[in-house]
């Protein structure tokens, strides 16, 4: 009994100016990029007990508090619904504190305990250390920032 083999030909690889190259996708250098620099974060924000999207809603609450959870999820583009765990979590390790509103129980602010304050300044030594991981020049990286804002505002317009 003969076994025969076939191989198949390699598929061509995209041509030049193919719309569809996975390089050229907007949306798959942003996936890269966003998963690669929280990952960037993760060991960094470990030892404050925080995961990045805590760390998000903690930067919002040191910019400004006390903030209605309706603020906080608008500042960091997220729904209402998916926030609430979070705030339990950073609620249950003693950094923020939520107090319904007595005329309005619909409306819940949430404000920075004194350890959630105190926190800040460990956080503080996070974005230092996340650009000398990156290796990358500031300015770029503020650059990069500023573009992405505008792509953001962008997104925003045309939905």
């Amino acid at each position: 009994m003969e076994i025969v083999t076939t191989q198949l030909a390699p598929e061509p690889g995209p041509a030049a100016g193919d719309l569809l190259a996975l390089d050229r996708q907007v949306c798959f250098a942003l996936a890269v990029a966003s998963r690669n620099v929280i990952a960037l974060y993760r060991p960094l924000l470990h030892p404050m007990g925080l995961t990045h999207p805590q760390y998000l809603v903690m930067l919002a609450l040191w910019e400004q508090a006390p903030l209605r959870v309706s603020e906080i999820a608008e500042r960091l583009s997220l729904e209402p619904a998916t926030l609430s765990p979070l705030l339990k979590r950073l609620e249950t390790a003693g950094h923020v504190r939520r107090d319904r509103d007595p005329r309005d129980e619909r409306v819940v602010a949430v404000s920075l305990t004194p350890a959630g304050r105190r926190l800040r300044r460990r956080a503080e030594r996070i974005p230092p250390a996340v650009l000398a991981r990156l290796g990358m020049d500031i300015g770029d990286l503020e650059d990069i920032r500023d573009r992405l804002t505008g792509l953001i505002d962008a997104t925003r317009n045309a939905t």
